[in-house]
């Protein structure tokens, strides 16, 4: 009895060859939880993308996956002095985001970003004259910028590529390699006609991992069933039912990221009264659950425990069964699975 996250495997690799021809020389990221499908898993999927890197979050997750994956590692966080050094093989290759950082990884493989409109890391165009000097002494494997996913202010993505590439130009700094993330498709060609001598190479992850949302789906297996009365007292807390109905516990708890859930940016009117309503009724201990029973998203009787969740299905609603599943929608990065099956 578990929650299981089930794939539809050739459906979610017919995706991911999907994305590998729309975006050439792609590089598979794979950070955090492995979006939900674990390191081991998107590092064997990479492997058989034929991907000769794949980028990861920390050095602490590029020092578990080497083991998993025999091609390059581009790990994300940017390099800073003083951190806690991991023993990693000489196919690592480090984010720096600071003059300072390209001189603490002398001999290394370093890839330098570039201060994007995200305004989060990146050297910034007033450094770039020192850079000549700080890459005398690494091996220089491209520069990368990362991108932001909305654009507000209506301004181009392509252009503030190009902006960059020419300040890089102007600098007399190698073009060979510029990693790029967040672009379409037809961004990257547009940049790639404009550059032929660059090879721009997208980091993707969302997009190739979750882009196929019918390919995956988690179920939570029901574990027990209790018919309960109106004003009748259940759970830790000794609440009544407000009507006739059964407590259905579920596989599936805070352990797992059931009930957790991670801020989003919400757009338009709607989104925002749902949020304002959810936030309401949690006032009055009314969560929606992520488990879905007879075509309705079930309400926590209580909330989620760490391995198993109890919900409220109301008599009108057939009765589950134990054994049968409930279909959990759950967002992939913050949920830990029992287990994983192919179908």
């Amino acid at each position: 009895m578990a929650l299981t996250l089930y794939v539809d495997t050739a459906r979610w690799r017919a995706h991911h060859k999907h994305v590998q021809q729309q975006f050439p020389g792609l590089v598979p990221v794979c950070k955090g939880n492995g979006y939900g499908f674990g390191h081991g898993r998107l590092a064997e999927e990479a492997t058989r993308l034929g991907s000769d890197i794949l980028a990861v979050g920390t050095t602490y997750e590029a020092a578990r996956i080497k083991d998993w994956f025999g091609g390059d590692l581009l790990v994300l966080t940017p390099y800073r002095r003083g951190e806690e050094p991991v023993p990693l093989p000489d196919r690592v290759i480090r984010s720096v985001s600071s003059i300072d950082g390209v001189y603490g990884l002398v001999g290394a493989r370093v890839v330098i970003e570039v201060m994007s409109s995200m305004k989060r890391h990146g050297v910034s165009e007033q450094d770039l004259p020192q850079l000549h000097s700080a890459i005398e002494n690494v091996r220089l494997e491209g520069f990368a910028i990362h991108l932001p996913l909305d654009r507000t202010d209506g301004s181009d993505a392509v252009e503030e590529v190009i902006g960059w590439m020419d300040r890089l130009r102007a600098a007399r700094l190698p073009l060979h390699t510029m990693f790029v993330s967040h672009l379409k498709a037809e961004e990257l060609a547009r940049l790639q006609q404009q550059f032929p001598q660059t090879r721009f190479r997208a980091r993707i992850g969302t997009r190739l991992w979750l882009g196929d949302h019918e390919a995956t789906e988690y179920r939570g297996a029901v574990l027990d069933v209790t018919r309960i009365a109106k004003g009748e007292r259940f759970g830790y807390r000794q609440q009544k039912a407000a009507s006739d109905g059964f407590l259905v516990v579920v596989a599936g708890g805070t352990s797992h990221g059931v009930g957790l859930e991670a801020p989003k940016a919400l757009h338009g009117v709607m989104p925002r009264a749902k949020g304002v309503a959810r936030a309401g009724l949690a006032t009055v201990n009314r969560n929606l659950s992520p488990f879905v029973w007879a075509g309705k998203q079930r309400w926590f009787a209580e909330p989620p425990h760490m391995q198993v969740s109890i919900l409220f299905v109301p008599s009108d609603a057939p009765e589950p069964q134990v054994g049968e599943e409930l279909v959990a929608h759950l967002r992939h990065t913050t949920t830990q699975f029992d287990r994983i099956l192919d179908r």
